[in-house]
């Protein structure tokens, strides 16, 4: 199969934002922004998932519908929402990276995630496979922090911290490398607008 990822010019800096969005919110939004701007990115991709292995397939919306709605929650001149991950069939974020290996040697790619992710990371398939790819960008999220700093992919990648007033040098860091980025937190969660529309549906 063909693969038919977004444009983009050689050797630009590119954010890869990976997620179920489901559904995408405001809180996803500012964390693109903020790893936009503290990064220095070209561009900020957002990969929406077919089915995060890690939940429920009941709690998961249509894709179509969740591709959708994310693009009208991601309108920025630097923000591409795509589709290259059920292009490529991939469960995984293990599984996403092989296949777009060689387009992470053509420009500067830096995984971004929030502080959540992170402090679950290993409990990701083929997890250590993800630092040794491409570098880490982890933002804060609320009540995650602490966690994330302190679990066991920081511990085991404890020496490839890169700090964070040295931000944009991680996207041309050579993997294993992370840097953990502070950010203003906002309280939404897709997990409560689920909640709110089941309440409002009852």
């Amino acid at each position: 199969m063909i693969l038919k990822p977004p444009v983009f010019g050689e050797g630009q800096r590119i954010g890869l934002f990976g997620g179920s969005f489901n559904p995408a919110h405001y809180g996803h939004y500012m964390v693109a922004l903020y790893a936009l701007k503290r990064l220095e990115l070209d561009w900020v991709w957002w990969l929406v998932s077919p089915q995060n292995p890690l939940k429920d397939s009941s709690e998961t919306g249509e894709y179509a519908d969740r591709l959708a709605y994310t693009r009208e929650v991601a309108k920025h001149p630097r923000f591409i929402v795509t589709d290259v991950e059920k292009q490529m069939g991939a469960r995984t974020t293990a599984e996403t990276l092989r296949g777009l290996r060689p387009l992470l040697k053509r420009a500067h790619f830096v995984w971004i995630m929030g502080a959540d992710s992170f402090a679950s990371l290993h409990r990701w398939h083929d997890w250590l496979e993800i630092p040794e790819t491409l570098p880490l960008a982890v933002l804060a999220r609320p009540g995650f922090s602490l966690r994330a700093l302190g679990g066991p992919a920081a511990t085991r990648f404890s020496e490839a911290q890169i700090p964070t007033n040295m931000a944009p040098k991680l996207v041309t860091a050579t993997p294993p490398a992370w840097c953990f980025i502070p950010m203003p937190l906002r309280p939404e969660s897709s997990t409560a607008i689920r909640r709110r529309a089941k309440t409002h549906a009852a």
